[in-house]
C-alpha cells in the first residue's frame, strides 16, 4: 500500500533504539521508552497561506529527525508501525 501525506503531514519510520545501556545492561521490551528519533518517509506538499500558495516543508524523504514522544498518530501499514504527524512536531533534523 502506498500513501502519500497530506499538506503538512509527514510520514515517520521509527528507528529502533539500543536494547543495551550503556554498561551492558540489557533492557527488556517492558522497560524500553519509544524511541523519539525517526526516517522521514514521505512529505506532504506544504502549507498553503490564505492567498493559496503553497510553502514546502523543511524535511525532506530520508531525513534523521527528532520529535516529542506523544507525537503524531501511529498507524500500521504493510506490517509495520509508522507515525503520521504535522511537521510542527518535528523538534530538528540530526545531521
Amino acid at each position: 500500500m502506498k500513501i502519500r501525506p497530506l499538506q503538512d503531514r509527514v510520514l515517520v519510520e521509527r528507528i529502533d533504539q539500543e536494547e543495551k545501556s550503556s554498561g551492558g545492561i540489557i533492557i527488556p521490551d517492558t522497560a524500553q521508552e519509544k524511541p523519539m528519533e525517526g526516517k522521514v518517509m514521505a512529505v506532504g506538499k506544504g502549507t498553503r497561506n490564505e492567498e493559496g500558495k503553497v510553502y514546502p516543508l523543511d524535511v525532506k524523504k530520508g531525513d534523521r529527525i527528532l520529535f516529542g514522544k506523544w507525537s503524531g498518530t501511529e498507524v500500521k501499514l504493510d506490517g509495520k508501525d509508522v507515525i503520521v504527524m504535522k511537521e510542527s512536531d518535528i523538534m530538528g533534523v540530526i545531521e
